[in-house]
Formats: C-alpha cells, structure tokens, sequence
C-alpha cells in the first residue's frame, strides 16, 4: 500500500516547494500539510482535490489506485497533445532500450 504522505511530500520536493508555499497555495496551516506529509491525518475528498490540481496528478495516484502520473493538457490543441503523446513515446522506447 502506497503512503499518501509520502506521494504529497516527494510531489511537492520535486517541486521545489516548502510546506509553506503548499499551504498558502491550498489555504491551509503549515501543520496541516506536515500531518498528511506524515500521515498522521488524511486531506478531506476537498482538498485531495486541490492537491491534485495543484502538482497535476490524479486523486487516483495521490492514495494509491495508480502508480501513473497525468498531465494536464487542458487548454492545448489537438496537434500539441499529440506531440507530447509522441515525446512520451519515444522516451518509454528509450528507457526500454538502454534496459539490459
């Protein structure tokens, strides 16, 4: 079983985020974000939410349903998410084939 806490911590170091920014940004207290960091406590289905809009992933992956990541291509064209399907495919063949 994934560890929500440490899904939301490693999304928001990968950000380059402090538990303040987080907070600020999410309209909550510091203490707030350490508990689900820590997972002492769990983020109510409102804020799981804007956890997910903000590091653009699924709830889905936040608690653990997936290991996938999304990305969000709201507001692009066809032709644009196109290509970013094509650059995610050529670097999964990559990473496949620098595999022993």
């Amino acid at each position: 079983m994934v560890n929500m806490g440490n899904r939301l911590k490693s999304l928001r170091t990968d950000k380059k985020l402090t538990q303040k920014q987080v907070a600020d940004r999410i309209g909550l207290a510091i203490s707030a974000i350490s508990s689900y960091e820590s997972g002492i406590r769990y983020p109510s289905y409102d804020i799981l939410v804007k956890f997910a809009q903000m590091y653009h992933v699924s709830t889905d992956y936040l608690i653990g349903m997936t290991t996938m990541r999304s990305i969000d291509v709201t507001g692009l064209a066809e032709d644009e998410i196109a290509l970013i399907a094509q650059l995610a495919d050529m670097l999964r063949s990559k990473k496949q084939s620098n595999r022993p």
